[in-house]
């Protein structure tokens, strides 16, 4: 009787463990199954606040529309968030929580970390979150017309959420009292990625619902940054796929990431491009790394400053104008003369560079060597033959043509 007491005692940890673990499997779907019934009652009184509030903004201006739409909102997120921890976080403690549940029970940690020191923004990233976990939901189901009831809503409101972290983003930008370059380049990950984010998930489904009236603003800058989406890319490939997101936020964003903010976007990404060019040691990859310095400096000096209306340095805006007149003299030649426009243009963008760079903070000096080069070459500059002895080694004089 002892033995056998003592085997069945043995045991009794391994059994009664099973039995708890079955009985929490088993309770787990009846969880889903009301946190299920009660996120759809909320999403349809959701939608139903939804379609009546836009309907009156068109006819008239009706703050009780615009208040139970926001209450059937907080409602509908609340049972959401609930949802996420009743159900999948217990999934996921008791093993039987799907892939799809796993990433994003670690989606929700990862928001939630940021409510300490990032408030804003986890107040708009754990509303983004919720809401694209529930929109997957929907999507499974295959009900469509739930799906396209839904979507009308979810773009809505995926905008503004999205123009709410950008413009987040934009007020530490510009926040003058951080002195160090280096800790906003974290800053500047954060928009190219929030940018990419949302053309992938927002701007793809409006192309794809209403078709021509959305691409034409962007269609060809969402077709270059489709060309971009498939493979590893190397360090030039993300910088020319950054410049086309900021090329789409001018359009898209111009409130949430204003003039001065994209400006701050496109110095940086002209800095890691020539940091590029001078540091790439195999001459074809130097070139083809050129050759696309030379198009953000085109698309930085033509598209984006010479929309700037406001100059806060005077100095800067008169060598702007004279830049951009010389710049508009060259252009005349586009018709006639395409490869000498090309090359003109060419030169101008690297005098106006090396202007920029020679009393930068920044070691350019190869850099500038190898414009000086380029100039030399395009016979913009010439190589003095008049050589002179230093340490054994013979220094050729390089002098500007005037």
């Amino acid at each position: 009787m002892e033995e056998r007491s003592l085997r069945i005692t043995g045991q009794d940890k391994t059994f009664f463990n099973k039995i708890t673990k079955t009985l929490t499997k088993m309770l787990i779907p009846t969880k889903i199954g009301i946190n299920g019934m009660l996120i759809s009652i909320k999403r349809n009184n959701l939608l139903k606040a939804y379609e009546n509030f836009k309907s009156s903004k068109a006819e008239y201006n009706d703050d009780e529309m615009e208040k139970k739409y926001d209450t059937s909102y907080e409602n509908y997120l609340e049972a959401l968030d609930k949802y996420v921890m009743d159900s999948i976080y217990k999934k996921v403690k008791n093993n039987s929580a799907t892939e799809f549940e796993q990433n994003a029970l670690s989606k929700y940690y990862e928001v939630t970390s940021l409510k300490e020191n990032e408030y804003i923004e986890y107040k708009n990233r754990k509303q983004k979150y919720l809401l694209e976990l529930d929109y997957e939901g929907i999507k499974i189901s295959g009900k469509e017309k739930v799906i396209k009831r839904y979507e009308e809503f979810y773009i809505s409101k995926m905008d503004m959420l999205y123009k709410a972290i950008l413009k987040n983003y934009s007020i530490k930008l510009a926040d003058t009292t951080n002195s160090y370059e280096s800790s906003k380049d974290w800053i500047y990950t954060k928009i190219f990625y929030t940018l990419e984010d949302y053309i992938q998930n927002i701007l793809s489904l409006k192309i794809e619902i209403n078709g021509d009236e959305i691409a034409k603003e962007v269609v060809n800058e969402y077709e270059k940054f489709e060309s971009y989406t498939v493979g590893k890319l190397d360090t030039k490939d993300t910088i020319e796929k950054n410049v086309i997101l900021l090329s789409i936020s001018r359009k898209l964003f111009t409130h949430s990431l204003p003039l001065i903010v994209a400006t701050q976007c496109y110095e940086k990404l002209l800095r890691d491009a020539r940091m590029l060019v001078q540091d790439t040691k195999i001459a074809t990859k130097r070139e083809r790394a050129y050759s696309m310095l030379i198009n953000l400096i085109e698309e930085y000096n033509i598209k984006l400053l010479s929309t700037k209306v406001y100059w806060e340095n005077i100095k800067e805006r008169d060598e702007f104008k004279q830049f951009w007149n010389k710049y508009k003299e060259i252009s005349k030649l586009k018709e006639n003369d395409f490869i000498e426009y090309v090359k003109q243009k060419e030169i101008l963008f690297i005098k106006n560079d090396m202007r920029k760079i020679e009393d930068s903070k920044t070691d350019y000096s190869k850099l500038l060597k190898y414009y000086k080069r380029k100039l030399i070459d395009y016979g913009a500059m010439r190589e003095l033959k008049n050589s002179f002895k230093s340490e054994g080694n013979y220094v050729k004089k390089i002098k500007k043509v005037a």
